[in-house]
C-alpha cells in the first residue's frame, strides 16, 4: 500500500516530535548551575532539523513549534511568564523550522542545521534581553556590570553552542543515511 505524500508528512512529523520528546529526557541540565534559569545540552533539534530538510521551512516550523509547545507542559519546561513559554519553546522551536529553507538539500544538512541552530539561538536571546533582563544576576560567568545584551549572549551562548557543534556534528554523519530516503515531492 504507498502512501499519500501528506500522509508520509503527518507520519513523519508526528515521528519526528515523538523522537524529539523523547531526546529531551537525555540531557545534561546547564541553566541552573550557571545560576540562571534554563538550558540545557541535548539532541532535540536534530529529528526537527531532518523533517524540516525533508519536507519545508512551513512544515518544519509547524513541527518544532508544535514540539516547543508539548514540550513545555511535558518535559518539566521552566518559564517565568507565558511570554517565556511563548519565545523560549514554541518560537524557539519553531524557528529551527527555518532548516527548511534548504529543502531536499541533503548534501547541505550541516548548513541547514546551522541555519536552524542560529535561528533558535536568536529568539532565545531577545526573549534574554526582553523577558530575562529583569532578572540578570550582578554578576555572570564571573563579569559584573553587564548590559542584557552581553547576559543574554553568554547565557545563552552557554547551552546553544554545544547543541549546535552537536547538531552540526550528527548532521554531518547523518548525509549518508538522509540521502537514501526516498524523496519528497517539491
Amino acid at each position: 500500500m504507498k502512501l499519500s505524500k501528506k500522509t508520509q508528512m503527518l507520519a513523519e512529523g508526528g515521528i519526528a516530535i515523538a523522537l524529539a520528546l523523547a531526546l529531551s529526557y537525555l540531557k545534561i541540565p546547564l541553566g541552573v548551575e550557571l545560576g540562571g534559569f534554563g538550558g540545557s545540552i541535548d539532541f532535540v533539534m536534530i529529528p526537527l532539523i531532518v523533517f524540516a530538510v525533508r519536507w519545508g521551512f512551513g512544515w518544519g516550523m509547524l513541527a518544532g513549534l508544535a514540539f516547543g509547545t508539548l514540550k513545555y507542559f511535558v518535559a518539566n519546561g521552566f518559564a517565568v511568564s507565558w511570554v517565556s513559554i511563548i519565545f523560549d519553546y514554541s518560537v524557539a522551536y519553531a524557528f529551527v523550522g527555518l532548516a527548511g529553507l534548504l529543502k531536499g538539500k541533503y548534501d547541505h544538512l550541516v548548513d541547514a542545521a546551522l541555519i536552524g541552530c542560529v535561528a533558535r539561538f536568536v529568539i532565545h536571546f531577545i526573549s534574554g534581553v526582553t523577558v530575562y533582563a529583569e532578572y540578570m544576576p550582578e554578576e555572570f560567568l564571573g563579569i559584573g556590570n553587564m548590559t542584557p545584551a552581553l547576559y543574554s549572549l553568554l547565557y545563552n551562548g552557554t547551552y546553544m553552542l554545544p547543541n549546535t557543534v552537536i547538531a552540526l556534528v550528527v548532521c554531518a554523519l547523518l548525509i549518508p543515511v538522509i540521502k537514501k530516503l526516498p524523496k519528497t515531492e517539491k
